[in-house]
């Protein structure tokens, strides 16, 4: 048609802008192709030049808006109106005949349960947003609750319509799906990656999340993303269908591309069967799946099912199982983790498995490459566990090379600084010695220190941190705090060197410089944390988030917890001599407290510090801290014996007496106690420990509290957290739980008064059942707590 046809360019855009949406649908939605590209490409062409001579015509469903804008600053947040859960998952045939069982017995019924059963994609989630017909928004699931915008991006994706094909389509709708790449598209990708010499992607799932993520959507308009609906958010204006299938066949009329593999099935027999039938299919699907979903077709039946925790009980992930292939060893080699941690690794000739390229894979600890006999050379069983982490299941014997190959041995040397590598005899877990000094420690002490439950710094990412230290930017965790805007734009402009990269902006003479100010910003943002928060940052072994908040709760005071001897800190609730030793061991380490003190320089304060507990009082009893002092046989009966006769010989202070008495008795105790009493005693720096107890018992005594501070109705209970919450997040469940008085604690036991359970429990609910300890669910713990 030509312009002669239209009197006018506003005729002539709507009328190119509607052609060319025609199209496009024909071509990716429809895959019947119905205009030679080149004539596509002339039409577009025309369509461009009527929009730069007059920008006013641009329509909101324009083609030419799918050729990507101009870089954003950030994604910008999004709440949606309808939270985006996450599915339960199933793994074999039982999994699905229980599914099948409760749905029934939650519809009460035992006639078969008709449900509509589709391929789960092997994506990334989104949220399309069209108001009176018009895309307007689109949003990343995120936390399930507020995602990101990723609107500029979604646009480029040309299987996704820009206005909906309706004559009077709802106020609003937002419609769930998935965006992916193609297998063909991720080859051809790959295939100019190569050409231009840069680094290949490993998955199309990989390649499709750096495409959406990118704050430049004329990259993402680069790579070819399509997109497939499978639910449904907000609807305003219009009526639901009456079921899940007829809503995507509402959504193909609409002009939405919908899963074409897609059932109604009745019963778990029909689940079963489609499950197999797409498992056949998978390799010759256009697309990767990683599984199938089933959900009761009705949606009057998924209201009446509802939900549990994050999850709804209508619907469920039947996952495929991990992949296997055979391989062979190239080497073992082994990584330093944070603490020092020593994990060997089979670097494995590439092989395809379970969806990627897998080159390496664990091997845990030196019992099990011994227990499996693990070498190199040898042909070797990889599966991807879960679909997720690839492992080393088994070696093939009968291809063993000849001559055989030398076991694998634990190396004597740290591969990264050299340090002694040692294992302790009740461990399976071999460490390097070098600490903070190995570089590989650094940065994995740097990683643990800036985590969201430790320090909390937002944006301090693996690559960043992994940057800085390599430029020798940051040697300490300290060191973060005295960054400024030059070190950071230094360290950008280093790792692109070393990479060989030269950003598009760097080209075009523009230094970007407001993710430096949002990192420092962040940074400075963090220096004031809760006392329990900065003490796990540190990375004491042993410390966790429970015992962190203890230390925190009973002590108080940085300074004293840094002081703070086993004795002290073996009195101290749920706090074992190991525990207690580990705290001790890093705070009698010089280069720890220089590293601290190094902290604290820079500008990091604790906030919340207040004088011990109240409580603690009764804990710094003289027989309480000679039993937990470490004496040979001293139990806390024998303890009270001792410090009965000592009072009695010497009346007063019982610690400070014990230490200076010139010659030691036994007062009656038992032969094999007082050896031990006597042998300890026979050594000055144990006399010069009881003198310093006594002068810190004094201390502490003198800064309680004089009257004990009012105990919650929870005071005494311990709770254990398990799975997800319908609508608190761990964190708070466990603020109201401590706000009552009760303890959280990581691990199920005797001694555990309450186990919430959310959805997917596992093992913590198990072990409570085993025992007998009350279960709560959320509501129940509301109950508890007094709503």
């Amino acid at each position: 048609m030509s312009n002669t046809q239209h009197a006018t360019p506003a005729e002539r855009a709507a009328w190119l802008t509607a052609e060319l949406n025609r199209h496009l649908h024909a071509y990716h939605v429809l895959d019947a192709p119905t205009i030679p590209d080149a004539e596509y490409d002339k039409l577009f062409a025309e369509l461009q030049a009527i929009e730069a001579a007059h920008p006013e015509l641009q329509a909101p469903d324009s083609p030419t808006l799918r050729v990507g804008a101009p870089p954003l600053a950030e994604f910008a947040s999004v709440t949606h109106a309808v939270p985006m859960l996450s599915l339960n998952n199933g793994f074999n045939d039982e999994d699905i005949e229980n599914f099948d069982r409760r749905v029934r017995e939650g519809l009460d019924t035992v006639q078969l349960v008709e449900y509509a059963t589709e391929a789960k994609f092997d994506g990334l989630a989104i949220n399309l947003r069209y108001e009176n017909g018009v895309f307007v928004q689109a949003a990343t699931r995120g936390d399930g609750y507020t995602g990101e915008d990723v609107t500029a991006n979604i646009r480029t994706i040309n299987s996704i319509p820009l206005r909906l094909n309706s004559d009077a389509p709802p106020p609003v709708l937002e419609v769930r799906g998935e965006v992916l790449m193609f297998k063909a598209d991720f080859a051809a990708l790959n295939a100019r990656q190569r050409e231009l010499g840069q680094k290949e992607f490993v998955n199309p799932r990989n390649a499709a999340a750096g495409a959406l993520r990118q704050l430049d959507s004329r990259i993402t308009a680069q790579r070819k993303l399509s997109f497939y609906a499978y639910g449904i958010g907000e609807l305003t204006g219009a009526e639901l269908p009456p079921t899940h299938s007829a809503l995507l066949d509402w959504y193909a009329e609409l002009g939405l591309p919908v899963c074409a593999e897609r059932e109604v099935v009745r019963g778990k027999d029909g689940l079963l069967a489609y499950y197999e039938r797409i498992g056949k299919a998978r390799p010759s699907l256009p697309y990767d799946i990683d599984g199938v979903v089933y959900k009761t077709n009705r949606f009057e039946d998924q209201r009446a099912l509802g939900f549990v925790s994050r999850a709804p009980r209508f619907a469920l992930a039947h996952k495929f199982p991990a992949e296997e292939a055979l391989t062979t060893v190239q080497a073992i080699e082994v990584q330093v983790g944070r603490t020092g941690a020593i994990t060997p690794v089979a670097r494995l000739t590439p092989v395809f498995v379970g969806g990627v390229t897998v080159t390496n894979a664990t091997l845990h600890n030196e019992d099990e490459v011994r227990r499996k006999d693990v070498r190199v050379g040898d042909t070797v069983i990889v599966r991807r566990a879960g679909d997720v982490i690839p492992e080393v299941l088994s070696v093939v014997l009968d291809k063993r090379p000849s001559p055989e190959p030398m076991m694998w041995a634990l190396p004597a040397e740290c591969p990264v600084c050299g340090s002694h590598v040692v294992r302790e005899a009740d461990e399976a877990v071999a460490r390097c010695s070098g600490g903070l000094f190995c570089s590989a420690q650094r940065k994995e002490a740097i990683r643990h220190f800036c985590g969201r439950r430790m320090m909390d710094i937002e944006g301090l990412g693996d690559r960043y941190i992994d940057n800085l230290v390599e430029c020798n930017l940051v040697h300490g965790v300290a060191d973060l705090f005295r960054l400024t805007l030059d070190d950071l734009l230094k360290m950008k402009r280093l790792a692109d060197e070393r990479d060989g990269t030269t950003p598009e902006t760097v080209a075009q003479g523009k230094v970007p410089t407001k993710w430096a100010e949002n990192l420092l910003d962040a940074i400075a943002a963090s220096k004031n944390p809760p006392l329990e928060r900065l003490l796990f940052a540190l990375g004491i072994r042993h410390v966790g988030e429970s015992t962190a908040k203890t230390l925190a709760d009973w002590l108080g005071k940085l300074e004293l917890i840094r002081k703070a001897p086993v004795a002290l800190l073996r009195v101290l609730p749920d706090i074992g001599g190991i525990v207690a030793e580990s705290i001790a061991d890093f705070f009698a380490e010089e280069r720890n407290q220089e590293a601290l003190d190094a902290l604290l320089a820079a500008g990091v304060a604790p906030k919340g510090e207040h004088a011990p507990k109240a409580g603690l009082r009764e804990k710094l009893e003289p027989v309480a801290l000679l039993a937990a002092i470490g004496i040979p046989k001293l139990t806390e009966p024998r303890a009270r014996q001792l410090a009965e006769q000592v009072d009695q010989v010497k009346p007063g202070a019982t610690l400070l007496a014990l230490a200076h008495m010139p010659v030691f008795n036994v007062f009656g105790l038992p032969a094999t106690v007082a050896e031990g009493l006597d042998a300890w005693m026979r050594e000055q720096s144990n006399r010069d420990a009881l003198v310093a107890l006594h002068a810190l018992r004094e201390e502490l005594l003198a800064q309680l509290p004089q009257v004990a501070e009012a105990e919650g109705a929870m005071t005494g209970k311990t709770f254990v957290l398990t799975g997800t919450l319908p609508t608190m997040s761990r964190d708070q469940a466990q603020a109201m739980i401590e706000a009552a008085g009760g303890k959280v604690s990581g691990s199920v036991s005797k001694k555990t008064s309450y186990v919430v359970a959310g959805a997917e429990a596992g093992s913590k609910l198990a072990k409570a059942e085993e025992l007998g300890v009350t279960i709560l669910d959320e509501a129940g713990l509301l109950a508890l707590l007094g709503g």
